[in-house]
């Protein structure tokens, strides 16, 4: 309600509604039995009343606003890398002049960058310079910091260049918002500004890389090209002030990385190199091309995989045999195949990143994945709850056949205090996978042990996992480390059981005390009860192999305690004998597929063996073994990509027979082919276009008529420098046309995988890349005065200010100040409730009249 320049509110409106109590007050009078005047009645009645509303209006929170002119300043300071040292003593003898002689309650100042930092009320701002220009967050922050009862003016210090977000949206007359130019970096400077490539080239087409380099100042520099991490140029180039285009020519196969990076000319003397940031002296860009279908070939001993070499070369598929180390551990290298095969590769060959990078190539950018047998593979190879088990089509934990002899196993954990922390965890991990592998009729005991041993849970049937596992995570770091005790315990307690298989796994981290171990060990062996050790970290490495040899098991090394539990898991299916059957067999066709059209499986020789697992539900199983019905061949979706176990090999210990098959050529072509990446690009063209942290995709497609394709359903997903992947919905914005805005903020390289489906076919797939690099707080670029101007001009506020006007009151803005009125009401209720107690309690009939109330005649 307002009553003049006055205007009032109601903090707790809800208690208004107390005002329906008034009506009673006028029963209670009718209804009143007091022998008084009537005038004098009426008169109580009326205080009554007007007491009970002065508190119902005290409750309600009344409050008086009054008009408010003074002015609050928040002074926001761009604190980014952008600004030069003279800008800097600007903004500070600004904010000195314009704070040196008003109150510390009538200002604040706001540090932002790439976003706002602390701010204080004494002008001074400490925290370090930062990368980014965010103003949009900026203004927000700043609106936000102002009291409801004073006049905002948020006076903003900056050079006008921002790097994120969009300023003049959050702009309104809400705020006056004055703006003080600042003056940029002027120190000497180079950079490269962009490194520009096509986007896709036909295989073998000629094309130009074009490198930009912006400087403030002539100078000298080496200009470096690399080609996915190989340098295949370097030119001594003339650097002139302002952009310089240099142009190289180039041809590819594959998709392929360009980085272009300025360097000295005279490394050994980099004082001739004038740059002040180095940071912004490197740029990249992704090309990519069809070219001719490429697969990657993990094998540890590369002459083996010379059979698959040749059989798909011949079929024209290239492919690339490399060792488990050198398999990619970034997403942006792998991209440069259409299909990665494994072959006879342990889980402990591979690193957790390169395994992370291998379920995002098939899950995310659609590529094509192919695991083959082996006694390394598979169950055999640790693979069990790995994330390329996720991958796979087949499971490795099965259930063993009952003619399979039973096991006894023994872990022995070091539980000394070097093993705290993560080392003890992944242990317990790798010994509670180890129980779940265990079938029913075999046995497992834990032993942990420090300066002695103790049962963590006794030899009992491994038909008890639940209550086995729940011992097993009691264990806890702490103490020496004695093997030989605990070694001695193990073989006790397994001479005691009835097992065909007997089993010891011996895992530590450190050097031993003394102790006859070697000989402990071949007192095993004479006992058939096998040995084997993981070493982790520092260990005496050769006593850990001496055991194992002696002990007719496995010795193990790694640095990293990650691959404990791949290590026991693939120790625990290879000592149960249970995972391999190498019985002669002619696989089985379960289901025709079109994928294996032509191949004359009738006429398939016979393989040796195979690595025992069981399919997964959604798994489609296409060969399989004739008794046992164990898959050979099965594939599924995984993602957006294709996944294929063989769980037979494709080298001569089980496969030997097909290698000189007539159908080994055309069988592995059709597989491999199958679960390629599939990437069509007739009718489909795709520009991806990047400003500041967003990138803008735009998508035109045509039928097979040449006319737009309209209404299909097309989807992006993204997979950033992390691996972290989701996708987005396009939206058709003109015929033919697809279009979605994403955010890219995190440098690194970004993976693009666009999928366009209609009536639930898959009609194009595409891949594509963007390379994030330096911040664009680091280029060249000079006071955007223009955009100070428009915020200046759309908020009502004043382009450079002079210091001493910015407390100054606009008279046609005012802020309301809240005045709580419930003091006043209450104390006027209170003289009131001395009065009401008076015309109660005295008589004054003289004052009011002899007329008594009707109530007391009818009494």
């Amino acid at each position: 309600m307002t009553h003049g320049w006055l205007q009032l509110e109601f903090l707790r409106p809800e208690w208004l509604s107390a005002v329906a109590i008034l009506p009673l007050l006028g029963w209670l009078y009718l209804r009143s039995l007091v022998d008084l005047p009537k005038r004098q009645m009426i008169a109580s009645l009326c205080v009554r009343a007007f007491l009970v509303l002065l508190l119902i209006l005290a409750l309600a929170g009344l409050n008086g606003m009054t008009a408010s002119r003074q002015v609050f300043v928040v002074f926001a300071v761009d604190r980014s890398l952008s600004i030069g040292e003279s800008g800097r003593q600007s903004a500070d003898r600004f904010l000195q002049e314009a704070t040196g002689v008003a109150d510390r309650d009538r200002f604040v100042v706001l540090p932002f960058a790439s976003s706002p930092q602390d701010a204080s009320a004494d002008g001074g701002f400490d925290s370090a310079w930062q990368s980014g220009s965010h103003l949009q967050n900026a203004i927000e922050v700043a609106r936000a910091a102002v009291p409801p009862d004073r006049v905002p003016h948020v006076v903003l210090l900056s050079d006008g260049n921002q790097t994120s977000g969009d300023v003049m949206s959050v702009l309104n007359r809400s705020a006056r918002i004055s703006t003080v130019p600042l003056e940029t970096q002027s120190q000497p400077e180079l950079q490269v500004s962009a490194i520009n490539v096509p986007a896709q080239v036909a295989d073998g087409e000629p094309f130009q890389i074009e490198v930009v380099v912006n400087a403030n100042h002539d100078d000298q520099a080496m200009v470096e090209v690399f080609r996915d991490g190989y340098r295949i140029l370097a030119e001594q180039q003339s650097i002139a002030a302002g952009e310089n285009l240099f142009r190289f020519p180039q041809q590819i196969d594959r998709p392929t990385e360009f980085t272009a990076r300025l360097t000295p000319v005279n490394e050994a003397d980099e004082s001739t190199f004038r740059d002040h940031f180095l940071d912004n002296n490197t740029a990249s860009g992704l090309v990519y091309t069809a070219g001719q279908p490429r697969v990657l070939f993990i094998e540890r001993v590369p002459e083996l995989a010379r059979p698959m070499q040749w059989a798909l070369k011949e079929e024209g598929i290239q492919v690339d045999v490399r060792p488990p180390a050198a398999m990619p551990d970034s997403l942006a290298e792998l991209q440069n195949y259409e299909v990665v095969m494994l072959s006879n590769v342990p889980a402990n060959d591979l690193s957790t990143k390169q395994m992370d990078v291998l379920r995002s190539f098939v899950s995310d950018v659609g590529g094509g994945f192919i695991m083959l047998g082996g006694d390394e593979s598979f169950g055999l190879g640790g693979y069990y709850k790995t994330v390329v088990e996720d991958i796979l089509p087949v499971r490795s934990d099965f259930e063993k056949e009952k003619q399979k002899p039973g096991l006894g196993m023994v872990l022995v954990i070091d539980k000394s205090g070097s093993m705290g922390g993560q080392k003890i965890e992944l242990a317990k991990d790798a010994a509670r996978g180890t129980v779940e592998l265990l079938s029913s009729k075999d046995q497992i005991g834990v032993i942990a042990f420090d300066g002695s041993p103790y049962w963590v849970s006794p030899i009992t049937s491994a038909a008890q996992k639940s209550t086995v596992i729940d011992r097993i995570a009691s264990i806890e770091a702490g103490g020496g480390t004695s093997l030989y005790p605990a070694m001695q315990e193990a073989f006790q307690a397994l001479q005691g059981i009835s097992a065909k298989l007997k089993h010891v796994i011996v895992l530590t981290d450190g050097f031993s005390t003394p102790g006859d171990l070697e000989g402990i060990t071949q007192d095993m062996a004479a006992l058939r009860i096998t040995v084997s050790t993981v070493g982790l970290g520092d260990v005496d490495q050769g006593l850990l192999e001496r055991m194992a040899d002696i002990g007719g098991g496995r010795s193990y090394f790694c640095t990293d305690a990650s691959s404990v539990p791949q290590i026991f898991a693939r120790e625990t299916i290879t000592a149960s004998k249970s995972a391999i059957n190498e019985e002669p067999f002619l696989p089985t066709l379960v289901r025709a597929t079109p994928v294996l059209e032509g191949v004359p499986l009738d006429d398939a020789p016979f393989l040796l063996g195979y690595v025992v697992t069981r399919p997964r539900p959604t798994s489609e199983v296409i060969l399989a073994q004739p008794e046992t019905g164990d898959p050979i061949l099965s594939w599924w979706r995984y993602g957006l990509g294709m996944s294929v176990a063989f769980t037979s090999d494709a080298r001569s210990r089980w496969a030997a027979d097909w290698l000189t098959w007539d159908g080994y050529n055309r069988f592995w072509a059709q597989v491999v082919r199958h679960c390629m990446r599939k990437s069509d690009t007739r009718g489909l063209t795709v520009d991806v276009q990047r400003s500041g942290d967003q990138t803008h995709l735009i998508v035109d497609t045509l039928d097979g008529n040449g006319e737009f394709l309209n209404s299909a359903v097309t989807t992006l997903t993204l997979v950033d420098p992390d691996l972290k992947s989701h996708s987005v919905r396009m939206a058709q914005t003109a015929p033919g046309r697809y279009e979605a805005v994403v955010e890219t903020k995190s440098p690194g390289t970004w993976n693009l995988q666009l999928t366009q489906s209609q009536n639930g076919e898959i009609l194009h797939q595409q891949s594509r890349g963007l390379v994030i690099g330096y911040s664009d707080e680091l280029r060249l670029r000079g006071t955007n005065r223009e955009l100070l101007q428009s915020i200046a001009r759309a908020s009502g506020g004043t382009f450079e200010p002079a210091a001493n006007s910015v407390f100054e009151a606009n008279p046609t803005e005012s802020a309301a100040a809240a005045v709580p009125l419930w003091p006043w009401l209450l104390s006027l209720a209170a003289m009131l409730f001395v009065a009401d107690v008076a015309l109660r309690r005295l008589d004054l009939s003289r004052l009011f009249g002899t007329q008594v109330h009707r109530s007391s005649l009818r009494a």
